[in-house]
């Protein structure tokens, strides 16, 4: 397929994701409501907990609907998931032959789960950073917090950990398709592991270990489970290559 007609199959697959988001965003409208309370959910416990006025501001006229458009995109991203994630996946569809198509499906069964654990997993986070956080406002003090600035947060909280949830994935991608070795993925396990708590104590404003690990260790289980996909593979592509060099010699 020459240059254009790659840019070109970008182009509708980005806009075929982009209708995707968007169907899903007419969805999540429907839903602001309970999901702003939950959302909002964490701010309330943390008022109660320091018995102080901590809550969301709308400081201006046209916050409350932006922010309503803003959460239901949001939710139109994640109810989308499987949707924009199989338009990545389809764009190199064109150039693969049927068994690596049969692979590349395999590969979305197992990023929209991942994507989606992510998300939750940081949803379930949350409630504690907000906590943490607003602790340091000085007693007697009120923490008004800009309801802008809270949904910006949440967001690029849950979605970095849906991403980070998606680099095995990735991982597997690369090696099955012969890109990167497994041998590269094995040299790099330590600083594998000291950047994912360096993400887990970035992503977990909080003070206590046991948060970090908690979001550590899975994002490192899955790392080594990607790395070990990866070396069975390795090893069946180097015994099939055995064999074929070995079959000449036999005759």
């Amino acid at each position: 397929m020459p240059l254009r007609g790659h840019l070109g199959e970008l182009r509708r697959r980005v806009v075929l994701a982009g209708l995707g988001i968007l169907v899903g965003a007419v969805i999540g409208w429907f839903f602001y409501d309970p999901v702003f309370e939950a959302l909002q959910k964490p701010i309330i416990e943390a008022s109660k907990a320091r018995d102080a006025i901590v809550s969301i501001n709308f400081s201006g006229l046209a916050t409350a609907i932006d922010m309503q458009v803003k959460v239901s995109f949001f939710l139109g991203v994640l109810i989308s998931s499987p949707w924009w994630l199989y338009q990545l996946w389809a764009f190199i569809n064109p150039g693969l032959n049927h068994k690596e198509k049969v692979r590349t499906y395999g590969f979305l069964a197992a990023a929209v789960p991942l994507f989606l654990a992510g998300a939750t997993f940081a949803a379930l986070v949350l409630p504690n950073a907000v906590r943490v956080l607003t602790e340091f406002t000085p007693k007697g003090a009120t923490n008004l917090i800009d309801a802008q600035t809270y949904l910006s947060f949440v967001m690029r909280f849950m979605l970095a950990f849906g991403v980070a949830f998606l680099l095995p994935v990735i991982m597997v991608a690369l090696t099955l398709g012969g890109v990167v070795r497994a041998r590269t993925w094995a040299r790099g396990w330590r600083w594998a592991i000291l950047l994912s708590f360096v993400f887990a104590a970035v992503m977990t404003p909080t003070p206590d270990v046991l948060s970090m690990i908690l979001l550590a260790v899975p994002i490192c289980g899955l790392y080594f489970l990607a790395l070990g996909i990866g070396l069975v593979h390795d090893r069946r592509v180097e015994r099939r290559r055995a064999a074929t060099t070995a079959a000449p010699d036999d005759l």
